[in-house]
């Protein structure tokens, strides 16, 4: 078995993690692992390596948005996680907020327009939110408040084209599917904006796994899940990201974003609701992988 790790992302230090993790977690489950550092070689690489199955522990562009998926699928490796069309879509923040909407599901006002463009004069009234459009984890995400004297300021790392999505205030919830079951809502607690520092540095954010919330919207939260994981097409584990402004109940709820590869380390978001369901991480690793193949 062959572990895909770090690759050329902005989000190569959380695949890193991940991948190292996983690695070790299966080869205490019996399975003899290589760990493969995604590069321009890759495929020369996994053909001397020759596989049965392989672990896509990669995050962000090339590894989670398609790329990878297709060149597994063309030399034929099963594979764990979404496969090309899933992944592509999930990957692009605003065509999945089109499949959600065709599946009746509640999301954010929100637009894409030019860099220079968001840059320059705000595309929409504050407070909203700009980031890239195909990219996870927080990277690039700026917040734009109602008292702002002007458009974000945008860093040169970020692409031409923006997403700036309409601000919902409240709380961070997300929920995790794994195959056709919805596991867990957890509440991302943090002191200030849920960015890359929140998500990764220690004691960034606190998890509380169950969320302390409404029973009507855990419901909603593990049923949207699921409809977003089945609309996508995603395959084995997914992670969708949700805001909740407490202040207009179930109508506060909206769907941000679903993540194809969460993180997946033993204290990650998606690993600790399945230990909250009573699967630990090495059961969790060896269920994708026995879950893994192509061409869907």
């Amino acid at each position: 078995m062959a572990v895909l790790l770090g690759g050329p992302s902005a989000e190569r230090e959380v695949s890193l993690s991940s991948g190292r993790e996983c690695a070790a977690a299966l080869r205490q489950e019996g399975y003899e692992v290589v760990e493969i550092d995604a590069g321009a070689d890759l495929a020369a690489r996994l053909a001397d390596a020759a596989p049965d199955v392989v672990f896509n522990a990669l995050h962000g562009r090339w590894g989670e948005d398609g790329c990878v998926q297709g060149l597994l699928e063309w030399l034929r490796i099963p594979y764990t996680h979404s496969g090309v069309l899933a992944s592509a879509l999930a990957m692009d923040k605003e065509k999945t907020k089109d499949v959600y909407r065709r599946a009746g599901l509640p999301v954010a006002d929100s637009l894409l327009c030019g860099k220079a463009e968001a840059m320059a004069a705000h595309p929409m009234q504050p407070p909203y939110v700009v980031k890239p459009y195909n990219e996870g984890s927080s990277v690039g995400v700026y917040l734009v408040h109602e008292s702002a004297n002007g458009p974000a300021q945008l860093d040169d790392a970020m692409p031409d084209t923006v997403m700036v999505e309409a601000f919902v205030p409240g709380r961070e919830l997300t929920t995790s599917v794994l195959g056709d079951r919805a596991l867990a809502v957890t509440d991302i607690i943090t002191d200030g904006w849920y960015d890359y520092d929140a998500k990764y540095a220690p004691g960034g954010s606190r998890h509380v796994v169950p969320a302390d919330i409404p029973s009507e919207i855990t419901g909603a939260c593990l049923d949207f899940a699921l409809r977003a994981h089945q609309a996508l097409g995603c395959r084995g584990l997914s992670r969708t990201d949700f805001r909740w402004d407490e202040a207009r109940g179930l109508d506060g709820l909206y769907l941000l974003e679903t993540n194809t590869q969460p993180g997946m380390t033993p204290t990650s978001l998606a690993p600790e609701q399945a230990q909250a369901c009573g699967m630990d991480f090495g059961a969790l690793v060896r269920w994708l992988v026995e879950d893994a193949s192509c061409s869907r």
